[in-house]
């Protein structure tokens, strides 16, 4: 049970690393598969795809398929709505951070 509720709180965590990251950089699923494991996050394909997809219909990530060594990769980069979302979770992720380590 404790693990489900840590899980679907993280989520929210995992949609703020891909929009700072494909910010930065086009960004590829598996690359952020690697990129989440390096801060914690035990996340496989099957369920990171789905949230790009998720995010891209939702107009937060723009997909571009480029040919890398005769396969389509597909890069992600972050919208302008995207940026907004970005910078509006990083007041609040700031805000509460201040608010819970006091």
């Amino acid at each position: 049970m404790e693990d489900k509720v840590l899980r679907k709180l993280f989520l929210g965590f995992i949609h703020i690393h891909i929009l700072h990251h494909a910010d930065e950089q086009p960004i590829y699923g598996l690359w952020m598969v690697e990129e989440l494991k390096n801060h914690g996050y035990s996340i496989s394909a099957g369920t990171l795809y789905p949230i790009l997809h998720s995010m891209e219909s939702d107009g937060l990530l723009i997909k571009e398929e480029r040919n890398n060594n005769g396969k389509i990769r597909k890069y992600y980069q972050t919208t302008d709505k995207g940026i907004q979302v970005l910078e509006e979770a990083r007041e609040k992720a700031y805000e509460l951070f201040k608010e819970i380590s006091d």
